[in-house]
């Protein structure tokens, strides 16, 4: 009896979490490796291992259902898939070092650049505008230093800012008319997350 009532706690335990990473996709399937076992295709729809469930594939991005949290994973990533609450992602870089992931702003899927110099999310103008944001309406003037010299910036708070199986409300960010060729994920989100570089890859949990 002692030993029944051991696996079953050891088994719903591992069933709790499973490290799922894209190997491929396919026109609406993803080869995908769950808990580091031999690739296998599934289909948009279907149940993994772990109980989560495939519910998107896009060119070379897989998004993940547990629940209500949403997982979304890009080529050569992985995240731990986790039904009880707390999770990690992994990022591994580009071939210049640096760490991007796939999230949402205010709903909108981006993908976004990560950046411990910046003080917060920055938005050129032309994206924020695609994100309905109205940044000279509600928004307010700042400076911002950059390595071409202080440039005008207009400070905003954003509703939502989802990467991968986290999600920040009110999160503040800057949107800059200056031609930035992507989003700068900053601390002001940054902070809220705790990150370990290990063996190439960084790993980020959720702080609070």
């Amino acid at each position: 009896m002692r030993t029944a009532l051991v696996a079953a706690l050891f088994l719903a335990a591992a069933s709790a979490q499973a490290d799922v990473s894209l190997v491929g996709t396919l026109k609406e399937k993803a080869l995908l490796s769950v808990n580091g076992a031999p690739p296998k295709t599934y289909p948009v729809g279907a149940t993994l291992p772990d109980g989560s469930k495939l519910i998107a594939v896009s060119s070379g991005e897989a998004v993940i259902a547990e629940g209500s949290k949403r997982y979304t994973i890009r080529l050569g990533e992985f995240v731990t898939v986790s039904a009880g609450g707390g999770n990690t992602m992994v990022l591994t870089p580009d071939q210049l070092g640096h760490y991007s992931v796939q999230g949402e702003i205010n709903g909108v899927p981006v993908r976004m650049l990560l950046d411990t110099g910046a003080s917060y999310v920055s938005i050129p103008a032309a994206m924020a505008a695609k994100m309905g944001i109205d940044y000279r309406g509600k928004g307010r003037r700042g400076q911002s230093s950059t390595a071409n010299g202080v440039t005008e910036v207009w400070l905003v708070k954003l509703d939502r800012v989802r990467i991968g199986g986290f999600e920040f409300a009110n999160v503040e960010a800057s949107v800059s008319e200056a031609p930035l060729p992507v989003i700068l994920l900053g601390n002001s989100v940054l902070k809220r997350l705790d990150m370990k570089t290990e063996s190439g890859t960084l790993t980020l949990s959720k702080r609070f």
